[in-house]
């Protein structure tokens, strides 16, 4: 079996300029507060770094700008939340099964902490189950959580329960944490707002969406379609109705307007992911505007 960690890493380096990684891999690392007062070397300035960091007379001397790099004084903690429902082994927008691109953003993020020293943890989950993988930061630890994830993730599974999955990091989680959420095209209901708010009144909390399939037949695809949850289908002669699609199409922007608003009103920031070639680029986005926003 093709190691989960390798193809990530693949992944990171085919769909994204060698500039972007360095800028998604400052971005993670600004996200964080806190710094020893242990310099450890300089290193060329990159956006996104801390202005303070950058050592003057050493800029000066070389005419490029450079910053102090230190010695982390602490690890920090980066928790996964993933739906592990049936929901995500539907395929997604681009027809890419959803636990694929799930895994994909997890191996990002946390092939991403792993490097800068911190440690990565697991709670995946759906209805029936719930998988809780400790703290590691090791790239070994890395792979164990990716084929987890894997794993949890099937057809015939228990159907998805997110909101019971995040309950459960609310008890769990009682040290300060990045926690991510990886879900599917959710709708944002009660408990769902009160259990990210109790999240993000302890810890910073990020979202990440894996966009649904367009089930309007858009694409030339005239197959049968089944709802992995309902098991039931839409056939194809439906899926060309022009006010089905119109309706459809309305539905679907009210319920992801509902989400972001939800997610903006607790100060949470969002991305959508739909492909694996827009992966990279839209945990960028994310990552940039949540350190934005902490300003």
């Amino acid at each position: 079996m093709e190691r989960r960690l390798r193809k990530v890493r693949t992944t990171m380096s085919i769909h994204a300029h060698r500039r972007t990684l360095e800028l998604l891999d400052g971005e993670y690392a600004s996200i964080h507060h806190g710094r020893s007062h242990d310099f450890d070397d300089l290193r060329e300035y990159q956006p996104g770094d801390d202005v303070k960091d950058i050592d003057w007379k050493a800029t000066a001397r070389s005419h490029v700008p450079l910053i102090k790099r230190y010695i982390a004084s602490r690890q920090h903690t980066l928790l996964l939340v993933v739906d592990a429902g049936r929901n995500m082994a539907a395929v997604s927008e681009s027809g890419e099964r959803k636990a694929e691109l799930a895994i994909l953003v997890a191996g990002v993020l946390g092939y991403l902490a792993s490097r800068h020293g911190d440690r990565v943890a697991l709670l995946a989950g759906d209805e029936e189950r719930v998988l809780a993988v400790q703290e590691g930061g090791s790239e070994a630890h890395l792979e164990r959580m990716l084929r987890q994830i894997d794993e949890a993730v099937s057809l015939d599974g228990p159907r998805s329960d997110l909101e019971r999955v995040l309950a459960l990091a609310v008890r769990r989680m009682r040290r300060r944490a990045l926690v991510v959420v990886i879900a599917d095209d959710v709708a944002y209901t009660h408990d769902l707002d009160v259990h990210l708010g109790r999240l993000q009144a302890r810890h910073e909390v990020l979202w990440v969406s894996i966009g649904d399939a367009d089930l309007m037949a858009r694409g030339r695809d005239r197959r049968e379609l089944v709802g992995v949850d309902s098991g039931q289908g839409l056939p194809a002669f439906l899926r060309r109705d022009r006010r089905l699609r119109r309706a459809f199409d309305e539905a679907a922007a009210e319920r992801r307007a509902r989400l972001e608003e939800g997610l903006r009103s607790l100060g949470i920031a969002a991305a959508r992911v739909s492909d694996e070639r827009g992966a990279i680029a839209a945990l960028f986005r994310l990552l940039e505007r949540h350190r934005r926003a902490r300003r």
